[in-house]
């Protein structure tokens, strides 16, 4: 069996972000980059975990992105990857990212495809679906469970007030989230194979990208806090009915 894990590089959720180049930006200085978690802890864990079961499953991770991205990938590697792909391109435009994934995908016979159900930098949540389209193979989205059944895979997907549980056959697309697997940390032995894994770059694909970022804005600063005496119970009511518009 061979599976695709598609990895991104994200911000560390306790970074303070910033933005360059009237707002269009991250600005990378000081930022550290991770793995993002939705691919990390769930879609390349369950490959890992599916390789444990049968030794002769090959996993691939690729990523979109410039050579800053390299750190990201080996760690990925020292998790469990066999080899990696990085597409040289920066963007962040989801159809020109899908584009190039699918254009990796379609040459390696893969029989599984895994991501995370979103980034935490975009959250668009939206590559999962649009490399399903591209590769004309069925996706199954928000996997919280997944399990091999033959040449087709039952997966258990998070719906309003409940679950799903899906049945398809091999290929298939899957995005994963919370519940598909337990986050790991790399071990010595991984993070020295890492060093010399397979870690090939190719130059992207011709595809257009769709939309372009105008800027980012910042969440206003936060008021503080007001506090009314435990004995005048009217302000509180007034500040939440004309301040808070609460009712």
């Amino acid at each position: 069996m061979k599976i695709l894990v598609c990895i991104s590089k994200a911000p560390d959720t306790t970074t303070k972000i910033a933005f360059t180049d009237n707002n269009t930006k991250f600005a990378a200085d000081g930022v550290q980059w991770i793995i993002n978690p939705y691919d990390e802890w769930y879609a390349l864990v369950r490959a890992i975990e599916l390789k444990e079961k049968d030794p002769s499953t090959i996993i691939h991770l690729v990523t979109v992105g410039e050579a800053d991205a390299e750190p990201v990938i080996r760690k990925a590697l020292a998790l469990g990857g066999d080899e990696a792909i990085r597409v040289n391109a920066g963007s962040g435009d989801s159809y020109y990212i899908a584009s190039q994934i699918a254009a990796i995908a379609g040459q390696g016979a893969y029989d599984l495809i895994f991501t995370g159900k979103e980034t935490i930098d975009y959250n668009g949540s939206s590559i999962g679906g649009m490399v399903s389209e591209l590769l004309n193979l069925p996706y199954v989205s928000l996997a919280i469970k997944f399990e091999l059944n033959g040449a087709s895979a039952v997966i258990t997907r998070e719906i309003e007030g409940g679950e799903e549980v899906c049945e398809v056959g091999l290929p298939v697309v899957v995005s994963c989230q919370k519940g598909m697997a337990e986050a790991r940390i790399p071990n010595m032995r991984g993070i020295m194979a890492a060093r010399t894994k397979p870690l090939k770059v190719v130059e992207p694909a011709a595809v257009d990208s769709l939309t372009s970022i105008v800027s980012f804005e910042l969440p206003p600063a936060k008021a503080g806090v007001k506090l009314v005496p435990a004995d005048n119970p009217a302000e509180l009511v007034r500040l939440l009915h004309e301040e808070a518009k609460a009712f």
